[in-house]
């Protein structure tokens, strides 16, 4: 295992070697890039981007074009990703080797009998396969023919030299796909394929008699282009070279359908196929065999490499992990580095982040006034989970969900505004995927062959969260969401000034991303052995608990997961909630989950019906919404919100029935009893122990049996609760230093 270990660490260090076209090159720099229907979007390196402002493109003669929507020069991108200008154009022969000896050699040209001595390659296999000799200018090039399943040529790269950056050119107007398509029926009859990187490494092992495919480049697969094609073989052996571009090729594969297919094949002695030919052409059938033998599935690589996060994310982490209330430093950190007053808000998107680890992450709606602080505060507490963790968007078309290619399993879709979950269809999209854990979209396409039917799916599962003005969203999305509200007072405003004045500390967010990277690559596995216990205390007031139930245990699950460093595991290696945990949740959500089923009443919504009522002794009169800011000593527009939120839950009523004119608002329904629909700690303790829990709602015992004469519902209270004390040891204590 730690011979595999070193060999992983040795492949992601060596970094010395590159056979990358200089877009790839460029695209292997940059953060965030997203294929377009024309090139690729990138954040600009130059400028601090939270969202793709860079454009990537290849121009017909092979140069990388760049351009920044923010502004920034070439110049200054090409600096921040420590190249040079002429590191863009093909001409220049890249960074690597001795770039005067590749252009000349590119401006000489290549023949098919050169490249068919060197690589040792019968010049009859060649031409079968559509590789020709043509003239490009006054020098000779090698023409190698993309072909479709079909047979069809639907792509042509040039080859002007053996070696260099500069050696490939596209032909105009070419759709790059899969090298190799046409000759996949063969691989079918056989059960699997080869994949390897470059036409030279597939001519090898075809002239050597294995059914491959390639790719034009490392980092060129395309997901809904190229899996569909490899859908029927049952293996798919991946070479993976000792270079960048093998590591290239281990990140598309970490996301990509095909993994639990793959088996890697690293070849001992050789960086890829063609050389192992070369070192010895009689022995490279012996050797190939010997290799794909030897190839380790995919998910044996994951495990390693999730070792190996694990244990060096754990020397980061280890410190914070172990905090006695990892949510208590949070707001500590985030206060010291500016962020004040939303300590509820910062902690319960920290906890719906980190349920993206489980089966049924938690969907947040963060709900406020313009500039009340929604965004920033959830900008924030984004900073502290890696990349990986979310997809951010300011805003969606209606299909936009069904045909991105973005990853959404064990993620978080960021909407900001929630602009993308006006439409109907968008919404629905959205419902499915947070209901189901993964989204089926059947639509129509036109094809050569006519309309046909098409199944799109996006696996999940996958949270949501979203910041909005609106008093309420869609009501289906409503339902499947956490609303959160941001603190409107004057003393909220009074201290973010001073936090303002008084300057900041960045928080170091390395040991927070590193923590959330020992989490994502260890068990995470959650039960909670009080759920039961804890259903039975909740009064059924409101359908919607059904659904409000399961996201209270999800967060139960996300606090013991976060928490995990001071659990312990059950005999199944699943770790253990206690009711620390559930104690935690609770203090968050207890009025927000009473609020969501209308049996509570926000504080701010009691605090506005009950300034109305001060102001309206007469009920004929009615008070405007200018008089009732002066009151609250709050401006309008927080007022505003305040009381249309009391109007749709019909605690207050408008008398003015005219357009335009100031409100007159009195008291419609008075103000119902707080109820407390989630038990206390203490209560649930009490259950947990065997004894029947009173409250204003009446008491439902927590455990009982029909009495035969063996037992009282007395004595198997008390051996339920023997049971758990001795399979739970930690449940009725409180987490200890």
């Amino acid at each position: 295992m730690y011979d595999d270990i070193a060999r992983i660490l040795e492949v992601m260090e060596d970094s010395s070697r590159t056979d990358q076209t200089p877009l790839e090159r460029v695209l292997d720099l940059l953060d965030g890039v997203r294929r377009q229907q024309r090139g690729w979007s990138a954040r600009c390196p130059a400028h601090e981007d939270e969202h793709n402002s860079l454009s990537v493109g290849e121009g017909d003669d092979g140069r990388v074009l760049l351009h920044c929507f923010a502004g920034c020069s070439i110049e200054a991108i090409v600096a921040r990703l420590g190249l040079e200008l002429r590191d863009l154009s093909l001409d220049a022969g890249g960074a690597a080797g001795d770039s005067s000896r590749e252009r000349a050699t590119a401006q000489r040209g290549l023949t098919l009998e050169e490249y068919a001595a060197t690589k040792q390659l019968p010049k009859d296999l060649l031409a079968e396969v559509g590789v020709k000799e043509v003239k490009l200018g006054d020098r000779p090039v090698l023409r190698i023919a993309y072909f479709d399943e079909d047979g069809t040529e639907v792509a042509v790269r040039f080859r002007v030299a053996l070696e260099g950056e500069d050696r490939f050119r596209w032909k105009k107007a070419s759709k790059p796909r899969l090298y190799g398509l046409n000759r996949l029926a063969r691989a079918r009859e056989r059960g699997y394929v080869v994949l390897v990187e470059g036409e030279s490494d597939v001519h090898t092992l075809w002239h050597h008699g294995y059914p491959a495919v390639g790719l034009p480049g490392a980092g060129t697969w395309v997901e809904e282009r190229d899996a569909p094609a490899l859908a029927a073989l049952d293996t798919i052996y991946v070479v993976v070279e000792p270079d960048r571009g093998g590591d290239a090729v281990l990140a598309w594969l970490r996301r990509s359908s095909i993994r639990d297919r793959v088996r890697l094949v690293r070849l001992a002695g050789a960086a890829d196929v063609s050389e192992l030919h070369l070192r010895s052409a009689a022995q490279a059938s012996e050797r190939i065999d010997t290799a794909l033998r030897e190839a380790r599935p995919w998910s044996q690589h994951e495990r390693l490499e999730r070792e190996i996060a694990r244990r060096a994310s754990w020397k980061q982490c280890a410190g914070l992990a172990q905090t006695e209330n990892i949510l208590d430093q949070l707001v500590t950190e985030l206060e010291q580095s500016g962020l004040v007053g939303e300590a509820r808000t910062a902690q319960l998107l920290y906890l719906a982040l980190t349920s993206r680890l489980l089966e049924k992450p938690v969907s947040v709606a963060v709900k406020g006034p313009s500039a009340g602080g929604k965004s920033y505060t959830l900008e924030r507490v984004l900073e502290l989970f890696p990349r990986t963790a979310y997809y951010e968007l300011t805003a969606m078309s209606e299909r936009a969900l069904a045909y991105g290619t973005e990853p959404l399993a064990h993620r978080v879709l960021i909407i900001y505004e929630a602009a993308g979950l006006e439409g109907d269809f968008a919404s629905y999209l959205v419902r499915s995927l947070l209901s189901e854990g993964r989204l089926r979209y059947e639509t129509v396409e036109k094809t050569t062959n006519g309309l046909q039917a098409r199944v799109v799916q996006r696996e999940g599962p996958t949270g949501l969260i979203v910041t909005t003005t609106a008093i309420s969203l869609h009501p289906e999305n409503e339902t499947r969401m956490l609303s959160i509200p941001v603190t409107d007072t004057p003393e909220q405003t009074k201290r973010i000034l001073l936090a303002l004045a008084e300057g900041t500390t960045p928080i170091d967010a390395e040991k927070w991303l590193a923590l959330q990277t020992w989490i994502q690559t260890g068990d995470r596995r959650v039960v909670v052995p009080y759920a039961r216990e804890l259903a039975e205390l909740i009064p059924p007031v409101a359908v919607r608990l059904r659904r409000d139930f399961r996201l209270l245990l999800s967060l139960i699950q996300a606090h013991a997961l976060l928490s995990q460093a001071r659990r312990r595991r059950d005999e199944n290696g699943a770790i253990v909630a206690t009711l620390e945990d559930y104690a935690r949740v609770r203090e968050l959500v207890h009025d927000l989950f009473a609020e969501g089923v209308e049996a509570g009443v926000p504080p701010t919504i009691r605090e506005t019906v009950e300034a109305v009522a001060r102001l309206t002794p007469n009920a004929a009169e009615g008070v405007s919404i200018s008089r009732l800011a002066g009151e609250l000593a709050l401006d309008k527009a927080s007022v505003s919100r305040r009381v249309a939120g009391a109007r749709k839950r019909g605690y207050l009523k408008n008398l003015e029935e005219r357009r335009g004119r100031p409100a007159r608002l009195v008291v419609d329904q008075p103000l119902p009893e707080e109820l407390e629909l989630l038990p206390s700690r203490e209560a649930l303790e009490q259950a947990l122990h065997g004894c029947s829990v009173a409250s204003d709602q009446g008491g439902t015992p927590a455990t009982s049996r029909s009495a035969d004469g063996a037992s009282t519902d007395e004595e198997y209270a008390e051996s339920e609760h023997e049971r758990l004390r001795n399979k739970f040891p930690d449940l009725f204590e409180r987490s200890k230093p």
